[in-house]
């Protein structure tokens, strides 16, 4: 069979894995009676594990072993967290358990998205025509995993979401065997613990625009944490298929996607980021202001707001990333950027929305107005700092 389908059904399967339980777990813990603290500690479960994947993925699996092998794996594991020991923990109402067989599961999770990556770029002929067609398709699988929870099954509440998780993860595994092989990309040679969590980019830090960068990006992960935290639960008090309509964030991020090689001609870095950051600020002010009296498109408008809010700050972070560092500490750049902000910031903003929501819950029922103004106005103030501090420089290292 040629490969680029099989890449390309290997990225669809990959984010629908993901895609099918992430967005409506939120929503899940209501009804089972447990307290917010929980939805915390699951949006928790993905930063943690970023942390760690590096020091699983540099010094174990791009070693030892092939990266079809070790997804295969991966997603086996996976598959028998949600098919044996998340359904005790819902079966037996036991909250505690529950946290840690999502951590488990993303433990094994999360190593999957750099294997499914080095496998793409392993065997695709040309990478910057080719890879964002295959990545496309991951979105597209997102995309269909939420849309079947939620509007196929009506499962924005129900456990469901964890068997179609766990079955996908097992078709998955059956994927990865007749993936193309890709043998350890770092065998026989030596890697350090400080090279895989790319340490060896801290020396960019010197440079007072990467300074201010980087800085920048971890404290914006802070407010952005509550929109994957609790933006299911939040459009859910508009539309019963909430998850459906979240997906439609996934649709305009593939749509910014296609336009995002002009923007970059004609904005440049700084002004990409503003954008991505200030797309933020206007989404938590419209959630907020639109709260009270639920009002949908102020909602939907936030959603759709998604394409902006990602691609512009995270893409464009991750290729001025690319240009700055010199080649022989790219991989490392790479790797201390995803661990400031999905690893570190995000697990931060987690725990600390989860706290804005509590404070601002009375009876179990949040005030929606409050818990969305405070990421707004963090947001704003994050975007004030970026904006005075931030020199760019269109010189690559």
């Amino acid at each position: 069979m040629p490969k680029f389908p099989l890449l390309c059904a290997m990225m669809f399967l990959q984010f629908f894995v993901w895609g099918s339980w992430y967005v409506t777990a939120g929503t899940f813990v209501g009804p089972m009676g447990w307290d917010q603290s929980t939805t915390g500690w699951i949006y928790s479960a993905g930063p943690i594990a970023a942390m760690i994947t590096p020091l699983f993925l540099g010094l174990i699996a791009d070693r030892f072993f092939a990266s079809q092998r070790v997804l295969a794996v991966m997603h086996a594991l996976g598959a028998i967290v949600m098919l044996v020991l998340v359904p005790g923990a819902i079966e037996t109402k036991d909250a505690n358990s529950f946290e840690w067989y999502v951590l488990i599961y993303m433990l094994c999770y999360m190593p999957t998205l750099g294997l499914s990556n080095t496998i793409a770029f392993t065997h695709i002929e040309n990478p910057e025509k080719q890879f964002p067609i295959a990545r496309v398709f991951g979105t597209l699988g997102w995309i269909a995993a939420v849309t079947l929870v939620s509007k196929g099954l009506q499962a924005d509440t129900l456990p469901i979401m964890f068997q179609v998780a766990g079955y996908s993860s097992v078709a998955m595994a059956f994927l990865s065997w007749v993936l193309p092989h890709t043998p350890p990309p770092l065998a026989g040679k030596k890697v350090s613990i400080a090279e895989t969590l790319g340490l060896g980019a801290l020396v960019m830090l010197k440079r007072p625009a990467f300074a201010v960068f980087m800085l920048c990006s971890f404290l914006i992960c802070i407010p952005l944490a509550g929109y994957y935290s609790y933006g299911n639960q939040f459009a859910a008090t508009v539309w019963p298929e909430a998850g459906f309509y979240m997906s439609f964030g996934q649709w305009a991020e593939v749509g910014f996607m296609l336009i995002m090689p002009l923007c970059f001609r004609r904005l440049g870095v700084k002004k990409m980021l503003a954008i991505g950051m200030a797309a933020w600020v206007v989404r938590y002010g419209l959630w907020s202001f639109g709260a009270p009296d639920s009002i949908a498109w102020m909602v939907l408008g936030g959603i759709l707001l998604h394409g902006i809010c990602y691609d512009f700050f995270f893409v464009t972070g991750q290729i001025y990333v690319d240009q700055q560092a010199r080649p022989e500490i790219r991989g490392q750049a790479q790797s201390f950027l995803v661990i400031m902000t999905q690893g570190v910031g995000m697990f931060l903003g987690a725990q600390i929305v989860t706290g804005i929501v509590e404070s601002n819950t009375v009876d179990t029922v949040p005030d929606w107005s409050q818990i969305w103004f405070w990421p707004g106005v963090g947001a704003a103030a994050i975007l004030l700092l970026f904006l005075v501090a931030f020199r760019e420089s269109r010189k690559a290292a």
